[in-house]
């Protein structure tokens, strides 16, 4: 087997959400192996270190004001990445957000604002990014799910149904474009520390009991997920599309009926 299979020089990657977090942990993991990468995200100055960061590696960076909950948006983020570096070879579909609260606390603008993040956002990226690759005769599509498309949390019914839905459309979306030589993956992480739930890992007694349901008895770090994305952005997955792989330590194998989600 050749190293070339997961080599990304030349190549152009469009990360939406990539100012923090697992965003920024992808692109930096893409630019690693070869990538130049447009950055999205709300606000221009929130993608600053995230560009100083791919720019030390040696590659080409562009920062794109995105908001995933507005069609307009979309089209005008995709059109300037497409712009501004000629070719869109791979999309991570990251951004997203979450509302942590029981089922009966849950509104109507909770709802829509999970959805219409997670979901409709992701379909919408998806579809404008299509029209070039189809272009081009190729491309490979990275959806960010969950464990929660596999596994039922309390507290995360939203959540929970989106990711679910993103599964869905992996799977929908990789029958539609495979075609035209394009790839539609699911990278689901399972339980990683982020700015969304880090108050829950400050809490010892919950975090010894999600441990214990890890069979690697840990949660994940951000650089478990770095070799996964650059293998289904790259040639060493040609032949792989529709498909949910589960970076989570084999959480997805234990029963987590009982996993508290809510706990000071």
């Amino acid at each position: 087997m050749s190293a070339t299979l997961f080599d990304l020089t030349g190549k152009m990657a469009f990360v939406t959400g990539a100012s923090r977090g697992l965003g920024k942990t992808f692109a930096l993991a893409l630019a690693r192996a070869g990538a130049d990468v447009a950055i999205t995200s709300r606000t221009l100055a929130s993608l600053d270190e995230t560009r100083r960061a791919v720019e030390t590696l040696g590659r080409r960076c562009h920062r794109v004001v995105l908001d995933v909950r507005s069609h307009e948006s979309i089209k005008a983020a995709v059109a300037e990445a497409h712009a501004h570096f000629g070719r869109i070879d791979i999309l991570v579909n990251n951004a997203g957000c979450n509302i942590r609260k029981p089922a009966l606390d849950v509104t109507w603008e909770d709802w829509n604002t999970i959805l219409d993040t997670n979901l409709r956002g992701p379909f919408f990226v998806a579809q404008a990014v299509a029209r070039h690759m189809m272009a081009a005769g190729r491309g490979r599509m990275i959806n960010i799910g969950s464990v929660t498309s596999v596994a039922g949390y309390a507290g995360l019914g939203p959540y929970g149904a989106s990711r679910g839905g993103i599964r869905q459309l992996t799977m929908s979306l990789a029958a539609d474009w495979g075609p035209h030589g394009i790839t539609v993956n699911c990278l689901a992480p399972g339980w990683f520390k982020t700015s969304q739930n880090a108050v829950m890992y400050e809490n010892p007694e919950w975090l010894a009991y999600l441990t214990d349901k890890i069979p690697l008895r840990r949660p994940g770090r951000a650089d478990d997920l770095e070799g996964t994305v650059v293998y289904l952005a790259s040639d060493a997955s040609a032949y792989v599309t529709g498909q949910t792989l589960l970076v989570d330590g084999g959480i997805s194998v234990n029963d987590t009926r009982a996993l508290p989600t809510k706990k000071a």
